[in-house]
């Protein structure tokens, strides 16, 4: 009874010192997470007030294209989305891709808004209570829709190709082949230079793959929870990123 006793009592008190262990790093962990959680709302409410000298004045010379994903769950919610539009639009952005993967936004985008086709987008809106702002909208059906019509028209040529007696070293599909090919059948657009995910996991979440060839993408949380603060701090952040692809 007695060496039970005194086998016990060091195991016990091992138990306890881990035991209080895990909960003083889950208590840091804790204040860590608040303390940037404030930090980070501090921030966004001095940069919306004008109060930070660095982030009035924003420069967009690499900024042509900006992309919007959407988690689908969060897209229902119109009044977010066209308080973001307008944001954009008073930052001076020209041109918003917008993406959920489900189309919600395609949807509730359609009354009232017409839709001039081009060369480049089957679906560029252009929105003029957002000062002119051009928007286009995808979804995952278009992705979907455009990698297979790009694929059978690559086959199509491919068997042409064999008919007329080619090279068979001819016959590779290279990369520019596939962009023309996408360009052909609709789907191809222009590349965002910057993309912005509204969701809950850190992922582009379906947006077409060919289209990302050289963006930045950054996770901006959830969209019930978003800032016009954290708008400009990614801009900014973007506008200092240094980029050498194509040198």
């Amino acid at each position: 009874m007695v060496g039970q006793m005194q086998i016990s009592w060091p195991s016990t008190i091992v138990e306890l010192i881990l035991g209080l262990l895990w909960h003083l790093v889950h208590l840091l962990v804790s204040l860590f997470d608040l303390w940037s959680h404030l930090s980070d709302n501090l921030e966004c409410y001095l940069i919306s007030s004008g109060l930070l000298p660095k982030y009035r004045d924003l420069h967009f010379e690499r900024l042509n294209y900006v992309g919007v994903v959407v988690d689908s769950r969060e897209a229902n919610n119109v009044l977010k989305i066209k308080q973001l539009l307008r944001w954009l639009s008073t930052i001076g952005v020209k041109y918003v891709v917008l993406y959920d993967i489900e189309g919600v936004l395609k949807e509730w985008l359609k009354p009232g808004i017409k839709t001039p086709r081009d060369e480049n987008s089957r679906t560029n809106l252009d929105l003029s209570a957002h000062g002119g702002m051009a928007i286009e909208c995808l979804s995952g059906s278009d992705g979907k829709e455009g990698i297979a019509k790009a694929a059978n028209l690559l086959c199509s040529d491919f068997c042409n190709r064999n008919t007329h007696g080619h090279n068979k070293l001819d016959n590779a599909f290279t990369e520019a082949d596939m962009v023309c090919a996408l360009r052909e059948v609709g789907s191809g657009g222009p590349e965002p230079d910057l993309l912005l995910v509204y969701g809950p996991v850190r992922c582009h979440l379906g947006f077409p793959a060919w289209r990302l060839r050289f963006t930045e993408i950054m996770h901006m949380g959830s969209l019930k929870s978003m800032k016009y603060g954290s708008i400009v701090k990614a801009l900014h952040r973007f506008s200092h990123k240094y980029q050498n692809y194509g040198k």
